[in-house]
């Protein structure tokens, strides 16, 4: 009873006082201990993790007390590093600490949801059709009723359905689409398998086995830095966070470490105890800056100019006023820079063509296997050369793809020369594209001639055809191309620093706005560091970097400071990159699994940023051309056409992928070739030259080549990353959007010549929009059917990052919640119900499958000078040599389930492998067979079972390298015998471990050394990428074998790209057109639109927390400067405007000094779910950030069949670029919350 008092009078008691009022005395009870004891009074703590692509795969304490998730608290428990470095731990962030909120919140998703009107016809379709099949054909063959429920997505609308009903529909859809059109019209996305691997499997295993299409994603975020695969031929490999302790010198360049790696920042702190100087790199000043010594601060997007400025400091001060016999020495043995590279006659002047080749000579070199692509220099003896290592010693013969230096046809050792001059013939006038004039008015510029010419020493060959050639190096090129004056009375070359020409520290002050002295003292100490620590100079860079239009270009020029001053490959050093969590550490074992190659090989997939581009019509809208985009030395007439035409010429050259395929369902051209009495292949062969099947693409509005069903999962497409959203919204979804152009008909610009055109393009596109997700986020408003999955505390998966170098999992610490399943039962399901459902319409089909030239296949050598294109009649259309490869793939549909339940014979049949090698995994399968049982009965008899997510994580555990150390002896023995050299060392003392799921929930465990990645997760050396090029001699799987400044395919010679160059950020013409046309009566500017990484969520996880939302602002904000806010009449916190011809959105502003004028920022990724009022221009619901941007893909980026220029699933192709746009930005004058409630409270309408 007084504890009943004592609430009473709770505002009533008044203690004795103290510290002058300060300080109270109370006499009151205790009871709130009970509360706090009773928090540690759990039943059971279980390791998980959070799969949400933040790159800190951190482990995490998950504490149960009857049968409900309490909360979370970071583990320490790490295996320790070295005595000489720091632990791991502790490791976490504010963002996860927070997620147990979700489980039992407001926004969890607890049944499987449909659209209402969906359902309405369903159920109605079903009572007149006893075949679900059919039952959707009889809605999605009605336009009107296909329609209505399509131009209802986004507007909520959702009812309680059940699994089965769901499962059934879905199955029907999937069904019906694949009869009727083909199964690459069913497409799925999700993204970074690294965060919760068997789930991303799940989905992409069901769609593999139906012969769906992937959708690839590292591109699509624009997180794949193209300058990687062109440089190293590696997607990405970067060091672990710990071997930043390592580095003497770090530059953080646009990478926010304390914000956006926040578990791995102390390693960054903690090495400046050890004197590590850093510097941040940064266009405002975020909290990197906070930890530096020093903050440069360039105009946004211009960072290859600062960056070539610093290597003319390099080259200028380390390589010819006094060199570094340690740098000199790695470039001559790591890179390209003594390859020779012949010289193109024009008008009274040379231009740099592509490199020689050991087929260009007489008797090439004596060369019989592939010498059109074994590169040739002189060695210090004046002759000529094939050295080992380059591409065309890795295919088609064994024991010399290794980078000793030897004399790849005689064998002898041999020391390559680096330059011409001393030993020249004569002195050449060659020309170098200069795109620094060019520009809009948002950007410096420095106006010299587009072509400059320099001088350089050459020497004259005799090649195999009698004619004569013009040689210099690649060494040679870029002295001249970074403006170093060598005693030729080079008029172009600067003679100091202070001379404003191409690419001085002066040049790029103009461009940049960072002072010359700034640059030249950054440059010089990176290099003495790395001359005097051989190599420890490292650079950390993230998506302020890479998300801009010539993001190569920005990349290839930290890439050559690193390489200059020899830090690739070396433990404390080289290049950084972290943005999204790519490293998917046990990937040969996990393909398998996800693309169903254990049954079928191989899967469709498809680069997202051209997929989306085509079907969500952005295309249609294009106001960049190719033509603009070209060097001023390359011949215009042979690049006409719309953007979108280079990605069709790349689909059918072989180069792209392609989904939809072909324009036919791909399940009908057996039965067509059968009648023709030919081969499917031979039969696809001759009607792709008659033209009676074309490329989908070709015809991508005509009602029958687009995709139809899409699965999401494990992702927020329509709520984070789907640029061009406002597009997504017309053409895919065909609801209410908010795009304010005209398209190409309506305003006159350049339409394609390859695509064909129609007035009025296709909107609604797709007809079933499925998403799988734990909370109800932007993507779910915009679906017809939403599955409520597991959260990661309530499912068995595994995590693992390049940010270190463990394994981990995530945990089922409870059961589901309500009615969720996780993803791997959710697809089960599907997938038995499509094996019922599908019996009566497929049965055993087969599939032909396009698949683009493959990376790190022998197929890369398919296409070794010039570009041809069969359609043009200037080759014959070969599969897999100058077109794609057509395969016919034998499909089971009814043993769908049973397929996807169990691990196919494929395993033993052909083995496993990956990076173009391959190992026997009987032993493994014989493993497996004991750990998951076999299939009892059936299609699958004798076959290892998958019937959950556990056994999925068994299966990835035994087959990867990286987590069975008996694999890993096999797959380093197997990279032996491509290089001649024994690297199976590197695994022998680890050959017995054995990895098992059981043991990382026991605790992280660290990987196994493999030949998959390029640096060795050992005791001694923290993980580095490069390391074993550099120190076991393996090449990298480049033209030359080494790391390559020089790029010699002719569309990137002829794009002006063959060498670093400084490009400004391109003219999106996206604001002139809308800046007055609807005025609020408010001042307008236009700013550069930037969308950086968030402090206060992952992407768009946790925006919608309440915990986030009450630490930070609460609801939509964008960034400007105080400058730009004063000219708008801005004040902290006022509702704006942000829009541009793609779209627009409202938010508040927060009005900040860190901000430098020009530009403004809208954190990654907020959602329109929270607090967001209507749009005075579109006058519907204010959109996200990805409203006003829209995808220009970039026509280098298509390139293929070139040796490191080859596709690959997230490894090579067209990104999502969106830092050049720019936007409107004006404070709001009516605030309209669509709801009838009134005026904001805060910022009332001004009248």
């Amino acid at each position: 009873m007084s504890k009943f008092l004592d609430r009473f009078r709770y505002f009533k008691q008044k203690g004795e006082t103290f510290a002058d009022g300060h300080g109270q005395v109370l006499d009151t009870n205790r009871d709130w201990e009970d509360g706090y004891r009773q928090r540690w009074q759990h039943d059971k703590v279980v390791r998980s993790t959070h799969g949400v692509n933040c790159t800190g795969s951190c482990s995490w304490k998950i504490f149960v007390k009857n049968g409900l998730v309490t909360w979370e608290m970071q583990q320490t428990d790490y295996p320790r590093t070295r005595p000489d470095m720091p632990n791991h731990e502790p490791r976490g962030c504010p963002r996860g600490a927070s997620y147990s909120w979700y489980l039992y919140s407001a926004n969890r998703l607890k049944y499987p949801l449909m659209r209402k009107r969906l359902m309405k016809m369903w159920r109605e379709a079903k009572v007149q059709h006893s075949d679900p099949v059919d039952a959707w054909a009889s809605i999605i063959e009605d336009a009107d009723k296909a329609k209505s429920f399509k131009q209802a997505r986004g507007r909520g609308g959702f009812v309680r359905s059940s699994w089965k009903e769901v499962n059934e529909l879905i199955a029907a859809s999937n069904v019906y689409t694949v009869k009727t059109y083909g199964p690459d019209r069913v497409a799925g996305f999700s993204p970074i398998p690294a965060m919760s691997m068997v789930s991303y499997a799940s989905g992409a295993r069901y769609l593999s086995l139906i012969g769906g299409t992937c959708l690839s994603f590292y591109d699509w975020y624009c997180d794949l830095p193209p300058a990687s695969p062109q440089t190293w031929g590696e997607q990405t490999d970067v060091p672990e966070s710990a071997d930043w302790y390592n580095s003497s010198y770090i530059i953080a360049w646009g990478s926010n470490v304390p914000q956006t790696r926040t578990p791995d920042a102390h390693f960054f702190t903690e090495v400046r105890y050890k004197g590590t100087k850093t510097v941040a790199v940064t266009p405002d000043y975020a909290e990197i800056a906070k930890l530096c010594d020093l903050w440069l601060a360039p105009k946004q997007g211009t960072d290859a100019a600062m960056a070539m400025a610093m290597g003319h400091v390099m080259l200028r001060e380390f390589h010819l006023d006094k060199p570094s016999q340690y740098f000199t020495d790695y470039v001559r043995r790591y890179t390209d820079m003594p390859m020779l590279v012949m010289l193109e006659e024009r008008e009274g002047y040379y231009a740099a063509g592509r490199t020689l080749r050991a087929a260009d000579l007489v008797d090439s070199l004596g060369q019989e296997n592939n010498p059109e692509w074994k590169t040739v220099a002189y060695n210090s003896n004046g002759e000529l050369v094939a050295p080992n290592g380059s591409i065309g010693f890795r295919w088609g013969e064994k024991g010399k793809w290794n980078l000793e230096q030897r004399n790849g046809t005689t064998g002898e050792e041999t020391e390559l020369r680096l330059s011409m001059l001393g030993s020249q013939d004569e002195i050449a006038e060659v020309g170098f594209p200069y795109f620094g004039g060019e520009g809009s008015e948002h950007f410096n510029k420095v106006e010299l001639k587009n072509v400059l010419m320099h001088k350089l020493p050459v020497k004259r060959l005799q090649l195999a055809d009698g004619s004569t050639a013009l040689v210099t190096t690649v060494y040679d090129l870029t002295m001249a191309n970074y403006g170093l004056e060598r005693g030729l009375g080079d008029e172009n070359c600067a003679t100091g620093y202070d001379d404003v020409k191409a690419y001085t520290p002066a040049w790029a002050e103009q461009i940049t706005g960072v002072p010359r002295a700034h640059i030249t003292r950054i440059a010089r100490e990176f290099a003495e560091n790395a001359d005097k620590t051989h190599g420890r100079s490292m650079i950390i860079v993230g998506a302020g970097l890479n998300h801009w239009y010539h993001l190569d270009m920005n990349y290839r020029g930290l890439i050559n400071m690193l390489i200059f001053c020899g830090c690739v490959g070396q433990s404390g050093g080289g290049w950084a990159h972290y943005v999204g969590q790519e490293k998917l550490r046990p990937q040969t074992g996990w393909q398998p699994l996800a693309f169903a190659l254990d049954w079928q090989r191989p899967a469709r997939h498809m680069n997202s940023t051209s997929y989306f581009y085509n079907h969500s019509s952005q295309w249609r809208y294009e106001t960049v051309t190719a033509q603009e985009l070209l060097s001023p030395m390359a011949d215009k007439s042979r690049y006409s056409g719309h953007l979108i035409d280079f990605n069709v010429r790349a689909e059918r050259m072989g180069w792209l992928p392609s989904a939809p395929q072909l324009g036919t369902n791909p399940l009908r051209i057996a039965e067509a070739a059968k009648q023709a009495g030919m081969s499917p292949v031979d039969y696809t062969v001759k009607s792709l030259k008659d033209g009676s099947i074309r490329f989908a693409a070709e015809q991508p509005e005509n009602g029958k080549n687009h995709p139809r069903n899409l699965f999401i999962w494990r992702s927020n497409l329509l709520g984070s990353s789907g640029k061009g959203h406002e597009y997504m919204l017309k053409y895919l979804l065909g609801t209410e959007n908010g795009i304010q152009g005209k398209d190409l008909g309506k305003q006159g610009g350049v339409k394609p010549e390859e695509v064909e055109w129609k007035d009025n393009g296709l909107d609604g596109k797709l007809d079933l929009v499925v998403t799988l997700d734990f909370r109800l986020s932007s993507t779910c408003l915009y679906s017809d059917i939403v599955l409520p999955t597991a959260t990661w505390y309530e499912k068995d998966d595994m995590n693992t990052s390049d940010m270190h170098p463990f394994i981990h999992p995530l945990s089922a610490a409870v059961d589901p919640a309500w009615e969720s399943k996780s993803d791997w039962d959710i697809y089960k399901d599907i997938a038995k119900k499509f094996s019922e459902v599908c019996v009566g319409h497929l049965g055993k089909e087969t599939d032909v499958v396009t698949l683009p030239i493959q990376h790190d296949s022998a197929a890369e050598l398919a296409q070794p000078l010039d570009v041809k294109d069969w359609k043009k009649g200037e080759c014959d259309l070969i599969p897999g040599v100058t077109a794609p490869h057509i395969i016919p793939v034998e499909r089971d549909y009814p043993a769908t389930y049973e397929r996807f339940t169990s691990i196919g014979p494929l395993m033993e049949k052909i083995g496993n492998g990956g990076k173009g090698i391959a190992w026997n995994t009987q032993s493994e399968m014989d493993l497996l067979r004991k750990l998951n049982y076999t299939k009892a009965d059936g299609p699958a008899k004798g076959q290892p079972m998958l019937n959950t997510a556990i056994d999925a994580a068994e299966m990835i555990l035994t087959l990867a390298p990286e987590t069975n150390g008996h694999v890993a002896v096999k797959a380093w023995a197997a990279l032996s015998e491509f290089t001649g050299r024994d690297h199976t060392h590197l695994a022998k003392n680890k050959e017995e471990e054995k990895i098992r799921f059981r043991d990382i929930q026991a605790q992280p465990r660290k990987i196994i050394s493999s030949p998959t990645w390029s640096g060795l997760e050992d005791e001694h050396v923290s993980y580095n990428a490069g390391y074993t090029n550099v120190h076991e001699l393996i090449p990298w799987r480049t033209l030359s074998g080494r790391q390559s400044l020089y790029q010699d395919h002719q569309w990137m010679r002829d794009f002006g790209e063959s060498l670093l160059v400084y490009r400004p950020p391109i003219d999106t013409r996206s604001v002139k057109s809308v800046m007055g046309a609807k005025s609020n009566g408010n001042p307008e500017k236009a700013l550069n639109f930037l969308t950086p990484h968030q402090k206060w969520g992952i992407h768009s996880t946790y925006s919608d927390n309440l915990l986030m939302l009450t630490l930070s602002r609460g609801g939509p904000i964008v960034w400007m400067s105080e400058a730009d806010a004063k000219d708008l009449g801005i004040e902290d916190n006022d509702w704006i405007e942000v829009f541009n011809s793609n779209g627009a959105l409202t938010a508040r502003a927060v009005v900040s000094q860190r901000v430098p004028a020009g530009m403004t920022m809208m954190y990654h990724a907020q959602e329109r779910i929270v607090n967001l009022p209507g749009s005075e221009i579109t006058e519907q619901r204010g959109g996200i950030h990805n409203s006003v941007t829209r995808i220009t893909p970039k026509p280098t980026h298509m390139i293929g069949g070139y040796a490191q220029l080859a596709y690959g699933f997230n490894y090579y192709g067209t990104v999502g670029s969106n830092r050049d746009e720019f936007v409107v930005v004006r404070k709001m004058k009516n605030i309209n919350w669509l709801d009838g409630e009134g005026n904001d409270q805060v910022q009332e309408s001004v009248k």
